[in-house]
């Protein structure tokens, strides 16, 4: 952790984290990895009593009025437990908390965000569909206007919390003219859970287990219009300011396993013994682990520096660009630290022995969810070349294309 970059008050609250975090009972973890457990509440309820859930949201919803390094330290910190207690504590009091409050009503943040942040109530975040994962605006689940409701039929897979929510986040059309562009067609509801939210399907996950994940069917499910965040045929915007809590809060989280593998292959290799000394000594080992805590100090400068970055409020595109190269640098960085740590264990690290494998197996989801890696880099691609244009006319920065001997021989510098 970087200490050194908390002022007093983050520090009392790392060490509140820290406190939460040890006394999570050792069985939980395992119970949860095999599915003893479908879904924390547990674990979500003592959090909310702490008063650690949703911390940079204002105090009258529920939060602290605290800011983004300080919640990336807390998602760091609750991720060494696994990434699945991150995801679960991440996607309601983060993602789900972050579009009512800021695209909600008053209504909507004293019924659903004060008890979430309490803790007695869980939420899950409905975007991906069977037919469609990054086109987002492909969603075929709809919403019918019925007047004083909203009729929503369809179905979403792939969603943390779909065994435990009490309600879910969905984006569903609303804009049945053909000719309507995707971002005009879409609408952000909060949906209660009720008898006509079917849960069909848990998923049998390689990694991450215990978190309810599932496919959910809506079938004809009423929903007040009173329901419905931000506007009709609006959820454009919203789902352009979760990308920052979704992608910069997955870049945190995943910190957090790494940092646990770091911690025990570090302790292991400064025990075990062969060919007569401590295996840290040999440079095939210790060159790993420092390759690791290297790929782990990196993808947390990246990580603060991203969040100071949002707590700034420079412009969005600039943002965007920063949340995709860090969601896909650090989570790929990170997925790298913890096979290093595996390795230098040999087979016992491959065991349940201790607990790098499930960290292995759960990190296989940060490179996926939240939007892939790839398209990670098609945004960051984007936005750079965008950026660089509009930088081009310039004149504080130097020409760098003319610091070559040759730099005046146009007729070598063809383009077409």
């Amino acid at each position: 952790m970087y200490d050194y970059l908390l002022n007093a008050k983050q520090l009392k609250m790392r060490d509140e984290v820290r406190d939460f975090v040890k006394q999570v009972p050792r069985q939980m973890i395992v119970d949860m990895d095999e599915e003893n457990i479908r879904f924390p509440k547990e674990f979500l309820q003592e959090a909310g009593r702490r008063n650690l859930l949703g911390c940079r949201y204002p105090q009258k919803w529920g939060g602290r009025d605290l800011d983004w390094p300080t919640t990336a330290m807390i998602m760091e910190e609750v991720g060494t437990l696994g990434y699945i207690f991150a995801c679960t504590f991440g996607v309601g009091a983060e993602l789900v908390c972050d579009a009512i409050i800021q695209h909600g009503t008053d209504f909507q943040k004293e019924k659903y965000v004060k008890p979430l942040l309490a803790g007695e109530k869980f939420a899950a975040e409905c975007l991906t569909e069977p037919r469609g994962g990054s086109d987002f605006f492909g969603a075929t689940t709809k919403a019918e206007d019925k007047g004083d409701h909203f009729l929503l039929n369809g179905q979403k897979r792939f969603i943390v919390g779909a065994e435990g929510a009490d309600f879910f986040l969905v984006y569903a059309r609303t804009n049945t003219d053909p000719n309507a562009s995707p971002q005009d067609a879409l609408t952000c509801f909060i949906v209660d859970r009720t008898d006509d939210v079917r849960v069909d399907y848990i998923y049998g996950l390689m990694g991450c287990r215990g978190g309810g994940t599932g496919r959910i069917v809506f079938d004809n499910v009423k929903v007040p219009k009173e329901n419905i965040v931000g506007e009709l045929n609006g959820a454009y915007p919203v789902f352009n300011t979760m990308m920052i809590p979704e992608r910069l809060g997955t870049s945190a989280m995943t910190l957090g396993p790494a940092r646990s593998a770091l911690d025990v292959a570090t302790r292991y290799t400064s025990k075990r013994k062969q060919f007569g000394q401590t295996i840290n000594r040999f440079q095939g080992v210790s060159f790993q682990v420092a390759d690791a805590a290297m790929l782990v100090d990196a993808s947390r400068s990246q990580v603060y520096t991203t969040a100071l970055a949002v707590e700034a409020g420079i412009d969005y595109r600039r943002i965007r660009r920063l949340i995709c190269e860090t969601k896909k640098f650090v989570t790929e960085s990170c997925q790298q630290a913890v096979r290093n740590c595996m390795q230098v264990m040999g087979g016992i690290g491959y065991t349940n022995v201790y607990p790098i494998e499930r960290h292995s197996r759960d990190l296989g989801l940060a490179s996926i969810w939240v939007g892939t890696n790839e398209v990670m880099s098609v945004v960051a691609a984007h936005e750079w070349y965008r950026e660089c244009g509009m930088n081009k006319e310039t004149t504080w920065e130097r020409n760098y294309e003319n610091d070559a001997a040759e730099a005046d021989a146009e007729d070598e510098k063809i383009y077409e």
